[in-house]
């Protein structure tokens, strides 16, 4: 290799080297900020148990109460709990971090979108907690706690109950990203909202299917998390008609003139 192509890799490898240091950093801010939370949080972490299991717990049958079946779930369950929670509370330092990675390399016209898009993803991010702790909850542990057969105490176990929670956690919050992930969708080119309107019927198929995956087998939950993904897919369609993007204009026009 020449002396002027080896200079010309080394200047093609160092933007990658300082993207990889870059991205280490803020991976690493981003772990220090889940530890802050974290070791802030972890002295109340049996305190923000009984807070999360409250809707159970109010729910439960007379005489019955929740469990421990494993010597180290007491320490271990409030442990695991905070510390994802202690990463839901620093979604927005992450996502910044994330966004302060990647907007150096997008044109003027994505940043105006994009940084939009990111703050109301973690908007609609929280409001599926919220949705799933102060109405899913209240309305699925009573119909789970009384369905069972008479004979049969409830003694609900700490480290299920968490496990549960969880999941539902999860699948609400990310089921309200569906209007993001719409926009994203046709913006970008990859479909357009013909198509979308089109293949409606097999959307709303879809999210009830979604909705018996990801939830406890009953039926509240279950129609309680389709029908807002469903409303909320609704959402992205008109947000994305009202406010179209150039790439979603040209694939319609590519199509238009196909036919």
């Amino acid at each position: 290799m020449t002396e002027e192509a080896s200079q010309s890799a080394a200047k093609s490898e160092m933007p990658l080297l300082s993207h990889l240091l870059e991205l280490r950093d803020r991976l690493l801010r981003s772990v220090i900020a889940i530890l802050v939370v974290f070791l802030a949080l972890f002295y109340w972490a049996n305190d923000i148990y009984l807070l999360l299991s409250a809707p159970l717990r109010e729910n439960l049958p007379e005489n019955s109460t929740m469990i421990a079946t494993n010597i180290i779930s007491p320490f271990l369950t409030p442990f695991k709990m905070t510390a994802i929670i202690s990463v839901f509370i620093a979604m927005p330092y992450i996502l910044h971090q994330a966004w302060a990675f990647i907007s150096p390399g997008l044109y003027r016209h994505e940043k105006r979108f994009a940084f939009p898009l990111l703050f109301s993803s973690i908007v609609l991010f929280y409001s599926g907690l919220a949705f799933a702790y102060f109405v899913v909850f209240p309305l699925a542990w009573p119909f789970l706690t009384g369905a069972g057969p008479a004979g049969v105490q409830v003694l609900p176990d700490i480290s299920s109950y968490l496990s549960i929670v969880l999941k539902m956690f999860f699948a609400f919050g990310l089921a309200f990203e569906i209007p993001v992930a719409t926009v994203l969708m046709i913006w970008s080119g990859l479909t357009t909202v013909e198509s979308l309107r089109e293949k409606r019927p097999y959307v709303i198929v879809g999210v009830f299917v979604v909705g018996m995956l990801l939830t406890p087998p009953d039926v509240i939950s279950q129609i309680l998390l389709a029908i807002p993904m469903w409303i909320l897919f609704e959402l992205g369609i008109i947000f994305a008609q009202i406010s179209p993007n150039k790439k979603s204009g040209d694939v319609a026009n590519k199509e238009n003139n196909e036919q």
